[in-house]
């Protein structure tokens, strides 16, 4: 009998369809099943406001789960980075497959470095944290807001509009654009967002002979990693414009990183554990930075969000 084809809910950007389409083939390869990509549109995608506006990068999640609720697709595909870290009731992240690529890349005119860039250079990123970062390293140039997918953004470099922008480098090679790549950040220079490069798996919570089949694409070590990096997020409690990064490694120990940023204060901390205590290890970490001041650079508790915290990273698209 022909086995019954699967519904990924994906979002409609080119880089957002590629990673579903890695995975519906990862799972096709070790299930069997066929799977069918179900574009879905998001406000995140339509909307020109910057995404503080308009709710923070969990503007590009709630339509895919929304339409997993009601039944239109069996799973969807996310940027783990994209989560807000409370629970989602009747959700169920299902799997977290092998991670790519965590690390932020600089793609300059033609083909500029960092610390080829002139004074007073104009720097795209839709992100506090790589910006806060990017200052660090580099006082002198600005770095302005910027939306849009990849293309769009990589489009305003080629069209003069920027000197350069920054972007996930996973994002960029998913796409098929790493060539154009100037400058690759180790985590050291500039710490990722939590959960960059990572790919979130979701069905519905009552679904559980589906979520045993997605669990096929599971990669534990990443899921080891991405679970440190996001409840060292959670315990923050930092809001969706918080400059906040995260970064763990390894396979059987954990190595985690994590800051937290506000103009010209740092709060950065480190620390191990076995990947079982993963969760416990970015509590911990956060505990940690909250007792040396982070929760002053993180911004009132108003700007808080109840629906767990959130980064404004741009979605699946940088």
């Amino acid at each position: 009998m022909k086995a019954v084809t699967l519904r990924l809910g994906s979002r409609r950007s080119p880089m957002a369809l590629a990673q579903s389409g890695e995975v519906a083939r990862l799972v096709t390869e070790r299930t069997g099943r066929p799977v069918e990509i179900v574009g879905v549109t998001t406000l995140g995608d339509v909307s020109r406001e910057h995404l503080t506006q308009i709710g923070g990068t969990g503007v590009f999640v709630s339509a895919l789960r929304e339409s997993l609720l009601r039944g239109e697709v069996d799973f969807a595909v996310h940027s783990l980075k994209d989560l807000p870290t409370g629970a989602a009731p009747g959700i169920a992240l299902a799997a977290v497959p092998a991670r790519d690529d965590p690390r932020d890349a600089l793609v300059g005119w033609h083909g500029a470095k960092l610390a080829d860039l002139s004074a007073g250079a104009r720097i795209g990123t839709g992100s506090p944290r790589r910006a806060a970062q990017l200052a660090l390293l580099r006082s002198d140039v600005n770095c302005l807001p910027i939306r849009g997918n990849a293309n769009t953004r990589l489009a305003a470099v080629r069209d003069g509009e920027f000197d350069a922008v920054v972007l996930a480098y996973a994002g960029l090679a998913r796409i098929g654009c790493a060539d154009l790549v100037s400058e690759v950040f180790e985590p050291d220079d500039i710490v990722p967002a939590p959960a960059q490069g990572a790919l979130a798996v979701e069905c519905r919570a009552a679904d559980t002979e589906l979520a045993a089949l997605l669990a096929t694409v599971e990669h534990a070590a990443s899921r080891a990693a991405v679970t440190a990096e996001r409840s060292l997020l959670a315990a923050l409690e930092a809001g969706c414009s918080a400059p906040v990064g995260a970064y763990a490694a390894g396979t059987d120990r954990l190595h985690l990183q994590g800051v937290v940023l506000g103009g010209t204060a740092v709060v950065r901390e480190q620390g191990e554990a076995d990947a079982g205590d993963a969760a416990r290890l970015g509590r911990e970490l956060a505990a940690r930075m909250l007792a040396l001041g982070a929760a002053g650079l993180i911004g009132a508790k108003t700007d808080r969000d109840p629906a767990g915290p959130r980064h404004q990273e741009g979605g699946a698209h940088d």
